[in-house]
């Protein structure tokens, strides 16, 4: 991670004990709502999670997300695990609906959708390879969002400022190499080795990337990324013009504050307020906003 333009110092000083704020695991205690639904019949589970990806659709429209027709999400499809569904190009996100959606195979053929089966090729060049290298990721989302952006034009990963900015400790990367609109399959294949097995990318001078095993995951982290991106950049402007530096936490507290929210089944949970408000779009009231249990 490149150092910040004003020097930053440890939270404390004196030697840290290791969770002393507690057990990570009681932040989220896992149960029946704590994780997606399971689905014995799998043509049953697809049309469970487009109407779940629909509905990510206009949560990203909420915040801002969708500029001009740039920015897509994917979702692996459990009928054929080899293609994805993705937003028709040119559909602005908060008109998407789930019959709107496109299934686009690895080879970058429309093999399923609606009247508009337009794709936009940069969404297959970087999102097929995520995931053919990612076998564990059903969802991968990237959009230009403003402080993304301009976090991505810094060159820098997060510094760990706050708890929040915890949920990326090591489990975010910056990908350096700008090379112009994603239109080749082999820089798709770059991003994918550089994503790793983590979370999130911050693409230089392009925008962010998450990948996760739900799309409820793959969202609330991406929506929480921008805003961790929004406080870097306003607490570096704090710091340059007061010449103090900025407070960084621990790497044993950041490790366990990762421990406590930055794994799947923290951001599957964290998500669900987000779909509570966007269901209502659809003129929907489930429990927990989990789409299973009308209220």
């Amino acid at each position: 991670m490149a150092p910040s333009a004003i020097e930053s110092t440890p939270a404390s000083a004196s030697e840290p004990v290791k969770n002393r704020s507690g057990d990570p695991d009681l932040a989220f205690i896992p149960d029946e709502t704590s994780s997606p639904p399971i689905f014995k019949d799998k043509y049953e589970e697809r049309t469970y999670l487009k109407h779940r990806l629909a509905i990510a659709f206009r949560i990203f429209a909420q915040f801002g997300f969708a500029e001009g027709v740039a920015g897509h999400i994917t979702m692996r499809d459990p009928v054929e695990p080899t293609s994805f569904w993705v937003n028709p190009f040119g559909m602005h996100f908060s008109l998407i609906r789930d019959e709107d959606l496109i299934r686009v195979d690895h080879d970058g053929n429309v093999v399923d959708g609606g009247k508009n089966r337009r794709l936009n090729y940069a969404a297959y060049a970087i999102h097929a390879e995520i995931h053919k290298a990612r076998p564990d990721v059903l969802c991968a989302a990237h959009s230009h969002s403003v402080y993304g952006r301009a976090m991505c034009a810094t060159g820098r990963t997060l510094d760990m400022l706050t708890q929040d900015a915890c949920t990326f400790y090591n489990d975010h990367v910056l990908y350096p190499n700008f090379a112009g609109v994603v239109l080749a399959a082999e820089e798709g294949r770059h991003i994918a080795q550089y994503l790793g097995r983590k979370k999130a990318a911050l693409l230089g001078n392009h925008g962010l990337l998450t990948a996760a095993a739900s799309i409820e995951a793959a969202v609330a982290w991406f929506v929480l990324l921008d805003k961790c991106c929004q406080v870097q950049l306003a607490a570096d402007a704090s710091a340059n013009g007061t010449g103090k530096p900025l407070v960084v936490i621990g790497e044993e507290e950041a490790e366990a504050t990762w421990a406590a929210l930055g794994k799947e089944s923290g951001g599957y949970f964290m998500g669900l307020p987000l779909f509570q408000v966007a269901e209502q779009q659809f003129g929907e009231s489930t429990f927990l906003g989990r789409g299973v249990e009308p209220l």
